[in-house]
């Protein structure tokens, strides 16, 4: 069984066009490793940000880190499946990658099932050799 979530992950590199830089292709790698961890409401997703990440919600709440940690430990919010399914635009400056890429999401909030597409931007900067989401930012997408 842990033999599936590596060998996921060494197609998911591999599968990537040409096009992307080595450190695109990182930062591609730890955003599919936020949504797994994140799908699984493993609480190792703290490792990927950085201490002054912020989010801003689809319905307009923000949080940093202390506020995700607090609702991501109360089960406030649990995720069942987070798909990516599109990347629409990926950059680079120096030590800061920035994605738009759209996934959807299913889980409950407050013991109430959800599902939506949403539409993201994320900025992962490089720290030391990791790189660390500083910020995100989600827009549902209206059927």
């Amino acid at each position: 069984m842990r033999f599936f979530p590596i060998l996921f992950l060494f197609c998911f590199v591999f599968g990537f066009s040409q096009n992307y830089s080595k450190d695109e292709k990182a930062v591609l790698l730890e955003a599919k490793k936020l949504d797994s961890l994140m799908s699984n409401n493993d609480t190792q997703i703290i490792d990927l940000f950085c201490s002054d990440v912020s989010f801003g919600h689809s319905n307009g709440w923000i949080q940093n880190l202390e506020d995700f940690k607090k609702d991501f430990s109360s089960k406030k919010v649990s995720y069942k499946e987070i798909t990516q399914l599109e990347i629409s635009e990926l950059k680079q400056f120096k030590n800061t990658v920035s994605i738009r890429r759209t996934i959807k999401v299913a889980g409950l909030y407050k013991n109430q099932s959800f599902e939506m597409k949403l539409a993201l931007l994320e900025i992962w900067i490089k720290k030391k050799s990791n790189w660390k989401l500083w910020s995100r930012q989600s827009v549902e997408i209206k059927p």
